[in-house]
């Protein structure tokens, strides 16, 4: 027997009130008799989420422990949540949130005004697997023109694979190791996405020191921080990152890289300049106008923008 408790009492009103939204066509059931009361019954919810009416009714009634996270799911499917509502089921059930499942979003057109909006900081999005979506003129400058493709369409395989970017990066063991922890975080969440795999099982067959740290089974989250880079344009400058992430359930991350100090301030602006003066446009381009390309390609360069986004491996 289990006693109603606040968090049970929640979880009864959010299934009733999501119930109380829906008609039966809107789940593909037909809809039958009168009803005294709007939204599905509750069988109908038992049966589209295959769990048994008896079970059903207690949860409604706050009588039952904690319910599975498949179970979560079902119910999350029967009544037609939303992310963001699915996400709140399992915290009201369980008290934390559940692992998402990502979606295959292109990079926004927002997310690219943004790129393009800050023309004198590198910046580029990741996906969870760090593979490199799309960059900005500042990133190429610093990361070089070839950068979001070969060996660095993703930051694991340029930091490992890449001699040139490992040569640029002074605190290279710190940043390696770092990516790795990231990598482990992110096979935590996604163990069956197939690019993930690929990307870590070619960068352990690649080198010792990925498969040395891999078996360490070191975790850590690529947040901020501060590291130093060595330009054959402009010698040494110390920077910092921070990667921000979107909330639309693609799991992207906007990567901006930051001046440390007045000297890497001049040292941006110096290679801006120069690469402005090496390509055939400005360095510090106009925004064109958005293509008339469907939003599910990712595909593709606007025509006008420096900015570059890679074909999915999604």
């Amino acid at each position: 027997m289990h006693r109603r408790t606040e968090r049970n009492e929640e979880l009864a009103q959010f299934l009733r009130a999501m119930r109380a939204r829906l008609r039966p066509d809107d789940v593909g059931l037909p809809s039958l008799g009168r009803r005294r009361t709007p939204g599905l019954r509750r069988q109908e919810v038992a049966q589209l989420a295959a769990v048994s009416v008896e079970w059903y009714v207690r949860l409604e009634q706050g009588r039952v422990g904690e319910p599975g996270t498949a179970v979560l799911d079902g119910l999350a499917q029967a009544l037609c949540l939303s992310p963001a509502e699915r996400e709140h089921l399992h915290v009201i059930a369980r008290g934390r949130v559940p692992v998402p499942s990502p979606v295959s979003l292109p990079v926004s057109e927002s997310l690219r005004v943004l790129l393009d909006g800050i023309p004198l900081l590198p910046a580029y999005v990741v996906d969870f697997r760090l593979d490199v979506l799309a960059h900005n003129s500042a990133a190429a400058a610093l990361f070089g023109e070839e950068f979001g493709t070969g060996d660095t369409d993703n930051v694991a395989r340029m930091l490992f694979l890449s001699p040139r970017v490992r040569d640029m990066q002074l605190d290279w063991t710190h940043v390696a190791r770092e990516v790795v922890g990231n990598l482990r975080a992110a096979l935590g969440r996604h163990h069956d996405d197939p690019r993930l795999v690929e990307v870590i099982t070619e960068l352990r067959a690649g080198g010792s020191q990925f498969a040395q740290w891999w078996d360490d089974h070191t975790v850590r989250q690529r947040a901020h921080g501060a590291k130093r880079i060595r330009h054959p344009s402009v010698g040494d400058l110390a920077v910092r990152y921070d990667t921000l992430a979107t909330l639309d359930g693609a799991e992207q991350h906007l990567v901006v890289v930051t001046p440390a100090d007045a000297a890497a301030e001049r040292c941006l602006r110096v290679l801006m300049v120069d690469r402005a003066g090496s390509l055939s446009g400005p360095g510090l381009h106009t925004l064109a106008a958005p293509a008339h390309s469907p939003e599910g390609s990712r595909g593709g360069v606007q025509p006008g923008t420096s900015q570059r986004l890679r074909p999915g491996r999604r």
